[in-house]
């Protein structure tokens, strides 16, 4: 079953540091999220493959949308 990677709060990616195919360990650094001029470090949910990219850099997301699952 995938797991979700969401946003945990409103802003822009700035980086993304992984793809499709990508294997992840839980509590790798795997994007960025910039809001009120921070950057705040998104982390791996758990141990897995990223499945599907839903989001890109420069992206504007809010909080809840999923930017990514992991298998």
């Amino acid at each position: 079953m995938a797991s979700e990677i969401t946003a945990p709060l409103p802003g822009k990616i700035v980086r993304m540091d992984i793809e499709v195919g990508s294997s992840v360990e839980e509590d790798m650094e795997i994007l960025a999220i910039e809001a009120m001029k921070m950057e705040n470090i998104i982390y791996a949910p758990c141990d897995g493959t990223i499945e599907k990219i839903l989001k890109k850099v420069g992206d504007e997301v809010e909080e809840g949308d999923v930017i990514a699952t992991v298998a």
